[in-house]
C-alpha cells in the first residue's frame, strides 16, 4: 500500500526559498531508464557519495562499493534503494557549461593584459563586496592578486561564468584554475538584457552569439558585460591531473555528461538525478548533482557539464532546452515525503 501511495503521492518540499510540490515516481515512469549505462553513473556517484550528509546515505555509499565491477548490478542498486522524486513542476530548464581552454601569460604583456584574480583576503563568505565594474576599473591592481593574464576581456567574462578553466602559457605549460569565491552580487544575464534591448532575438541568444556580438562591438559590449555585477575569483590547482575534470562545488572533479550543477536548496549535492532533456541533442541519462552555479536557481533547473575545450563550449553554449528532472532519494527519505494521514 505504501508503495502505491509513493507512486501516486504529491507532497510538499520546503526549502529556504519556499515550498515546492513533489511527486514520488516509479522507475518505469522514467523515459529511457533501462537503456542508460547505470554502471558509469554509479562510478560517478561513488566519487562523492562519502560527502553526502544524513544517516541514510552512508550505508548506500558502502553498498555502492560492492557493486564496483558488476555492470549488471548497477541498475538493480538504484532500483532497490532509491525512488525518483520530481520536485517542482516541469518543464525544466537545462543549460550547459564547460571548462574553457585559453591562451594566457603569468605576467602582463602587450597582448595579455586582462587579469584573473585570486580571492582578496578581506572578502568574507556571504558578504557583498565590490561590483564587477569597480573591479574591472582597477581597484585590485598592484596587490599581487593576479593569477594569470588573458588577451580578451570577453574570455575573462566567460571564464567567470564557467567557474574553471585551463590556461596555456607561452612556454606550453597548462595552468588549471578553479572557483575560489565571488563578490556576493547576484548574477545578471547579459543575454536576457541583449534580447530586451533588441540586440538579439530570444532564439539566437547563446554564449557564442553573445561573445561574437561583444567582440564586434567592444565599447558597448564591455558596458553590457558590466551589467552583471557578479565577479568570480580563482585559485590555482597545480595537483589536478590533466585527465580529470574541473573541481565542482563538492571539492571533487566533475565528469563529462554525468555531472550537473543544481540548486542545493532543492536537490542534495551528491544525489543521483535522472535527466530527460529535449531539444536538438536530447538526453535520457542518470547524472549526479556535484556542482552549483550563480544562475542555477529553482527546482526544475540544471546546468549540464559537457567537458573541456572549444567543441564542448560550442555544444554547451547552444543548450537551452526543456524537459524534466527527478532526484533519486533513498527509499526511507522518499517515503518520509509522503503527507501524514
Amino acid at each position: 500500500m505504501r508503495a502505491l501511495l509513493c507512486a501516486l503521492a504529491v507532497c510538499v518540499v520546503t526549502a529556504a526559498s519556499g515550498a515546492a510540490s513533489a511527486q514520488v515516481l516509479d522507475f518505469e515512469e522514467l523515459d529511457g531508464w533501462r537503456e542508460d549505462d547505470h554502471s558509469e553513473a554509479l562510478a560517478v556517484f561513488r566519487q562523492t557519495c562519502d560527502l553526502l550528509k544524513g544517516p541514510e546515505w552512508a550505508p548506500l555509499c558502502q553498498l555502492s562499493a560492492d557493486m564496483a565491477g558488476r555492470p549488471e548490478a548497477a541498475r538493480e542498486f538504484f532500483e532497490l534503494f532509491f525512488r525518483p522524486v520530481q520536485v517542482g513542476d516541469p518543464p525544466a530548464l537545462f543549460t550547459g557549461y564547460y571548462e574553457p581552454e585559453l591562451e594566457g601569460s603569468p605576467v602582463r604583456t602587450s597582448r595579455f593584459n586582462w587579469p584573473i584574480y585570486a580571492r582578496p583576503p578581506e572578502l568574507q563568505d556571504g558578504s557583498v563586496w565590490r561590483s564587477r565594474m569597480e573591479i574591472d576599473g582597477g581597484i585590485l591592481s598592484g596587490r599581487g592578486l593576479e593569477i594569470a593574464w588573458l588577451d580578451d576581456p570577453v574570455e575573462v567574462f566567460f571564464l567567470h561564468v564557467q567557474g574553471s578553466g585551463r590556461i596555456r602559457m607561452p612556454d606550453g605549460r597548462v595552468l588549471r584554475v578553479g572557483f575560489a569565491g565571488k563578490n556576493g552580487h547576484p548574477y545578471v544575464s547579459v543575454g536576457k538584457e541583449m534580447v530586451r534591448r533588441g540586440l538579439l532575438r530570444l532564439e539566437e541568444a547563446s554564449a557564442r552569439t553573445i561573445r561574437d556580438w561583444v567582440q564586434r562591438n567592444p565599447i558597448e559590449g564591455r558596458a553590457l558585460l558590466g551589467l552583471n555585477p557578479s565577479y568570480v575569483f580563482f585559485r590555482k590547482l597545480p595537483q589536478l591531473a590533466s585527465d580529470k575534470g574541473p573541481i565542482g562545488a563538492m571539492g571533487r572533479s566533475i565528469t563529462t555528461l554525468r555531472s550537473i550543477a543544481v540548486d542545493p536548496l532543492f536537490t542534495p549535492l551528491g544525489a543521483p538525478v535522472w535527466v530527460e532533456k529535449d531539444g536538438g541533442r536530447p538526453l535520457r541519462r542518470l547524472f549526479v548533482a556535484q556542482d552549483t552555479g550563480g544562475a542555477i536557481k529553482g527546482t526544475q533547473r540544471a546546468d549540464i557539464f559537457y567537458g573541456t575545450g572549444a567543441r564542448a563550449g560550442e555544444i554547451a553554449g547552444e543548450v537551452k532546452d526543456a524537459g524534466r528532472m527527478m532526484v533519486l532519494l533513498p527509499i526511507d527519505r522518499a517515503f518520509a515525503m509522503l503527507p501524514e494521514h
